[in-house]
């Protein structure tokens, strides 16, 4: 269920520093000169001393901690953030999986609380449940703008990690902005993600659905997967991984929560059912149409099943994945150009894209 597998821990501190200005001698009016006066040190302003910094971390894990949940399903482990003080909680699609109930722990409280799946949405790997009961000093998190979140920028990873409740991890935000596709092994949901933000922060089996925190208590994004290295055989690429930026979760939390489903995804699609194809040198070619949806983007395009992709756009198709990742980068209603073979001869059409 839990697609995390990194295990690094970046740190980053503040050190204090002082400037020492000396004051000078001048000579007095009798015959002889004065004894040199004393130096005087004059401190210059005083930049964020380490323990500062670790007195602003301590106030966010104090304040944001009760907000985020452990969440249990039959055989699996995740977390989750308070979404609203109704007991809405949203998380991770591939934490909910295919279960409709689950148990939840909060940080206040030892008891166990039960909950419900209001929706979940694999296609951008969110979901939402409800708690039956409201547990007293129930704490809604309060959710950043995202798009104003910068490289650099120190964050707090808070979850379950290996089932370890109220756990909290620190690094840095990498980078922003990456497209990432999940796998559908370990219980991901296979779904291709742009927007997302890197982090160095450590995140691992359990931290899926939990929060990434700023230095001002405000849930940024929430930690979704990490990178994997293959020279490694798969395992844990150390210090990467992505959580889904906050403005794009509170966009389909709120649709959930007002609506009981997604109703606009703002996700473009071909309104297709396809396939990876390999060519002769058993490599992948292309994306193989093996059903269109009835008044689709591809209906309308002109593309039946047995097309096979090979490009959208300007950016080269070759499987399932590569088409995915080409859509991610932009929106229904794009006006773009498809190109395929069909019976071996090339062909381009050009298609607005639609909604997923």
């Amino acid at each position: 269920m839990d697609a995390f597998r990194s295990r690094a821990l970046t740190t980053c501190s503040a050190m204090a520093c002082a400037a020492l200005l000396l004051g000078g001698c001048s000579p007095g009016s009798g015959d002889s000169g004065d004894e040199p006066r004393a130096a005087t040190a004059t401190p210059a302003t005083r930049p964020m001393a380490a323990n500062d910094l670790q007195s602003d971390y301590q106030k966010v894990i104090k304040d944001v901690l009760p907000s985020v949940v452990q969440i249990r399903a039959s055989q699996d482990l995740g977390s989750g953030v308070v979404y609203d003080d109704k007991g809405h909680i949203v998380t991770n699609a591939h934490v909910v999986g295919d279960e409709k109930t689950f148990k939840v722990t909060t940080a206040n409280s030892e008891d166990t609380f039960t909950a419900r799946l209001v929706y979940s949405y694999p296609e951008q790997d969110l979901a939402v449940i409800k708690l039956d009961k409201l547990p007293q000093r129930l704490k809604a998190a309060s959710f950043a703008d995202s798009t104003k979140v910068a490289v650099g920028q120190i964050v707090l990873a808070m979850g379950s990690p290996l089932g370890l409740s109220s756990s909290v991890t620190q690094g840095i935000v990498s980078a922003t902005g990456r497209t990432v596709s999940e796998g559908r092994s370990g219980g991901g949901t296979g779904a291709t993600i742009p927007n997302m933000l890197q982090t160095s922060a450590a995140i691992n089996p359990g931290n899926s659905g939990g929060a990434l925190v700023d230095l001002d208590g405000r849930v940024v994004g929430i930690p979704t997967l990490a990178a994997t290295d293959p020279d490694l055989g798969g395992s844990a690429a150390p210090g990467i991984g992505f959580a889904i930026p906050s403005s794009m979760v509170k966009t389909i939390a709120d649709q959930i929560v007002s609506e009981g489903k997604v109703t606009d995804s703002g996700r473009a699609a071909l309104g297709i059912t396809a396939r990876t194809v390999v060519g002769d040198d058993y490599q992948p070619a292309g994306v193989a149409v093996v059903d269109v949806t009835k008044g689709g983007a591809a209906d309308k395009a002109g593309l039946r099943s047995g097309d096979i992709i090979t490009g959208l756009g300007g950016t080269r198709v070759t499987t399932l994945t590569s088409l995915a990742e080409a859509l991610a980068g932009k929106k229904p209603g794009d006006r773009t150009t498809v190109t395929y073979t069909r019976g071996g001869d090339r062909r381009t059409a050009g298609v607005t894209l639609g909604e997923q």
